[in-house]
């Protein structure tokens, strides 16, 4: 393991730029996570681990990464997007091929920017057994560090599957799913009223709610029960309890 004490170090800058750039991610099919308990669920996914960056102030695990190196606490910081983290910084390779196989259930996100939201979602996702996170329009990236975070680890297990608007009826109809919207609307039934086996439900964002043109594509529209003095409910919350829903009807 070698030292590096320079911000200008080649393994910085990527790091960084891994962090901030979500089109070089992709670019270089990797990204980055910080904590050991992520290393550890990293691992047991059987996750390709590409770099690790250790503080020194912190103990240093045995793990099997070639690329390791150890950095002083100021530096660590510097290179760190997140406070007063115990470490370690790391990389994880991105999946080389995309998901195959068909699904039984689907939640989709449409235009979610909230990274949180996202992890919270993929989170949830994977403990009840949902088939697929969806993530349509302008969506958060799953791959940032702070979505990677709110997920606990679930993104190296849930399956995740990005799909232009467009093509989300192929999509279901594919996986013989059929796709509800989740809106605010006259015409929207209480989704406990409706059989959520075999669904793709879809959720927008708590400021604009889903476009005209995702809904138009839907069969149908769903409602979560409210007092009526709540007009809404945040995102990753309303796909939880859709999920709830999706996965007590499959019982």
């Amino acid at each position: 393991m070698d030292r590096i004490t320079s911000r200008k170090n080649p393994v910085i800058v990527h790091i960084r730029k891994l962090v901030s750039d979500r089109e070089y991610r992709y670019t270089c099919r990797e990204y980055v996570c910080e904590g050991i308990t992520l290393m550890e669920e990293a691992l047991s996914a059987g996750m390709e681990i590409c770099t690790v960056i250790w503080s020194e102030d912190h103990e240093i695990k045995p793990i099997h990464a070639e690329d390791q190196h150890e950095v002083p606490v100021e530096l660590y910081s510097y290179v760190s997007p997140l406070k007063s983290s115990p470490g370690p910084l790391f990389t994880v390779r991105m999946p080389v091929s995309d998901v195959e196989g068909k699904i039984g259930s689907a939640i989709i996100l449409e235009n979610v920017q909230d990274p949180g939201n996202i992890g919270t979602v993929i989170r949830t996702a994977n403990a009840f057994g949902i088939g697929s996170v969806v993530l349509a329009g302008s969506c958060a990236d799953h791959y940032s560090i702070k979505a990677v975070r709110a997920s606990m680890g679930a993104v190296f297990r849930q399956r995740v599957d990005i799909v232009q608007i467009a093509d989300l009826r192929s999509f279901a109809g594919s996986n013989l799913l059929r796709l509800y919207a989740a809106a605010l609307s006259e015409k929207a039934v209480d989704i406990r009223s409706i059989d959520c086996k075999g669904c793709a439900i879809a959720v927008g964002n708590e400021g604009g709610g889903l476009s005209s043109e995702l809904m138009e594509i839907c069969e149908g529209k769903v409602i979560i029960p409210m007092t009526l003095q709540a007009e809404s409910l945040n995102a990753a919350v309303a796909a939880s309890i859709l999920m709830w829903e999706m996965r007590r009807r499959e019982k």
